[in-house]
């Protein structure tokens, strides 16, 4: 099992981000402490085809929201040499990626992916219809998230920038202070704060941005109508749709890593193991 360090917004640029679960649409992807890969799910695409891959140090699973039946995906994974990854659909150009280098992170939206290189610039293939491959600009970033419609980046000293569709506000995060972390989602943002509470904008109308009461974060995610929340205890807090059981986490202890995806949520263990709860149409909850 490998060490999570400390969120520390001022010292992430410039080295590899490591994330080690990841929730798409129908399918989940695990990273092994050896950098070997597995996936669960769907696999329509080859959006699961994973196996065989090495020396993987981050991992992200492409989204579409609930509301679609198109069932696209796909998966990117970053190499410890800094180079990217990407299976499954590629309609859009979201896995073109082969001849990127000097990657630090990844973030994969519905049909396309986003890479951070080591000097805080950002790179960004696939759909762009609302403008949300539009980071060519952006500097000094620390982190990127993907959600359907939209891209954010967060840049060094807490401040964010997005790109996108802004029909529900989704990228109204302008007056957002001290973000250490930042998760995208179907139609709204959170923001982790570096005090341990959340921002969160864009569409409510499942409460999946009642999040301002949350206290003690250490990371968050956000899944197609709700946000997930880890507390420094190890336990987990959730806010949103819960009709298929994705926010049913009241049990969860010793956590150490969440990932939301559509109508599932993941959660890795301190021990390695994995659990998940939620939608296992596709046998997306599956994960070992």
């Amino acid at each position: 099992m490998r060490d999570f360090p400390p969120i520390h917004a001022s010292s992430t640029a410039g080295r590899l981000q490591s994330s080690s679960i990841a929730a798409g649409c129908r399918h989940s992807v695990v990273l092994k402490p050896d950098g070997t890969v597995s996936a669960a799910g769907d696999n329509k695409y080859g959006q699961c085809d994973v196996d065989g891959l090495r020396d993987i140090v981050a991992i992200a699973a492409g989204n579409v929201h609930q509301a679609s039946n198109t069932g696209s995906s796909h998966s990117a994974l970053l190499k410890s040499d800094g180079r990217v990854i990407a299976v499954g659909w590629n309609r859009h150009g979201q896995c073109d990626v082969s001849d990127w280098q000097d990657m630090v992170a990844i973030a994969a939206g519905w049909r396309r992916t986003v890479g951070l290189r080591a000097d805080g610039t950002v790179m960004a293939a696939g759909r762009n219809e609302e403008g949300q491959c539009q980071v060519s600009g952006w500097r000094n970033m620390i982190a990127v998230t993907a959600g359907d419609w939209h891209t954010v980046g967060l840049r060094d000293g807490g401040r964010l920038e997005t790109a996108g569709n802004n029909r529900y506000g989704q990228c109204k995060v302008e007056d957002w202070r001290d973000v250490v972390a930042v998760a995208a989602g179907y139609l709204h943002t959170v923001g982790l704060k570096a005090d341990g509470t959340a921002y969160a904008a864009g569409s409510n109308k499942h409460h999946q941005c009642d999040v301002g009461s949350w206290r003690e974060l250490t990371a968050i995610s956000a899944g197609s109508y709700h946000t997930v929340g880890l507390k420094k205890d190890g336990t987990v807090i959730a806010a949103g749709s819960n009709e298929y059981g994705q926010c049913s986490l009241s049990g969860w202890q010793d956590i150490v890593e969440i990932a939301a995806g559509c109508v599932h949520t993941i959660g890795l263990r301190s021990d390695g193991t994995a659990v998940a709860v939620g939608s296992n149409e596709y046998g997306q909850c599956e994960i070992r």
